[in-house]
């Protein structure tokens, strides 16, 4: 594990006069980070152990809970240069980028392994090219939070997609989002993700899906009924930074960014694993009524769904069968 750039550290540090410091801490360049997610969020701690690492030549503004830019809007601030780095969702690079929303489709990636494998991969490489030529960010890594479950605050029992009709699922702004909801069967609402608790609780929506820490992290729990274990979609982001950033860093520092970004990912990946494992006993013995449904029967509706759809038109030929046979 790299924490700081120690070379680059040792070699500034023996020119550098005690009376200077401050002055050469005000030039670093200013990293702005922005997330929809909280600070007690695992993600937050990945934050916090990739600023931890790259202190040394940069200086990290975290911003968390939407408080600097509300979710969706992060990526649109980072290509007209109001940001510098995001934790941004897929379903926003295929508003602008419509091949990208092959990688928000239901039951694409097996699980947070398979996602790894996909970006570290040639064809994984072709969509990271795709982003930084078209949209002007550079992409770090996949920030993997888990596989979404469907939660609900009516007791309906859930088997198979028929039993989703007319259930008012709160999902993100967007077509890819939108789309995901109606795969699932339901009746998919648009929501910000400060507003699904008082959703919930008040009846504006029957449901939501997230992965099990986000539920827990927001309380979603105290809320709900019951949780529907579909796993639907490996729940990820992508830890990015424009790349007028990323242009002007040294091969060094980059070098040694990318670095601190694999450490803060494995890390995080591998917390959110382990709490995965932990929470559906945990839920159940807060009362609710945790299950799986027909998966087979989910899947074949939401690739069928998907197959059918205008979404696929765009999707680069064969990428489904490179993807699989990862």
């Amino acid at each position: 594990m790299r924490f700081g750039l120690t070379r680059r550290a040792v070699l500034l540090g023996g020119l550098m006069l005690a009376a200077a410091m401050p002055a050469m801490a005000q030039d670093k360049p200013v990293l702005r980070f922005s997330a929809v997610f909280s600070e007690q969020d695992i993600r937050a701690e990945m934050v916090g152990l990739f600023s931890s690492q790259i202190a040394d030549d940069f200086t990290f503004e975290p911003y968390y809970g939407g408080n600097l830019f509300k979710q969706g809007t992060e990526l649109v601030a980072l290509q007209r240069g109001n940001l510098e780095m995001g934790n941004i969702a897929p379903q926003d690079i295929s508003n602008q980028i419509p091949a990208w929303s092959v990688l928000t489709s239901a039951y694409l990636f097996r699980d947070a392994a398979h996602l790894r494998t996909f970006f570290d991969s040639d064809v994984g490489a072709e969509f990271k090219a795709m982003a930084e030529e078209q949209l002007g960010i550079h992409i770090l890594g996949p920030t993997y939070f888990g596989a979404r479950q469907v939660g609900l605050r009516i007791d309906k029992e859930i088997k198979s997609p028929a039993d989703m009709a007319g259930i008012k699922l709160r999902m993100p702004g967007g077509d890819a989002w939108q789309f995901l909801g109606e795969a699932l069967g339901a009746n998919p609402t648009p929501m910000a993700y400060a507003e699904v608790y008082t959703g919930l609780q008040t009846g504006a929506i029957d449901g939501q899906d997230n992965p099990l820490p986000n539920v827990e992290n927001m309380k979603f729990y105290e809320v709900m009924k019951q949780i529907v274990l579909t796993s639907h979609l490996v729940g990820y982001d992508l830890l990015v930074i424009s790349k007028a950033s990323w242009d002007a860093m040294t091969p060094e520092q980059q070098t040694a960014v990318e670095a601190a970004a694999t450490v803060a990912i494995d890390f995080s990946q591998q917390e959110h694993l382990d709490r995965e494992a932990e929470l559906a006993e945990r839920f159940k013995s807060a009362g609710l009524n945790v299950y799986e449904p027909d998966i087979a029967a989910f899947r074949a509706h939401a690739q069928q769904r998907y197959l059918e759809s205008d979404l696929a038109k765009d999707w680069p030929e064969g990428v489904i069968e490179r993807i699989n046979a990862l």
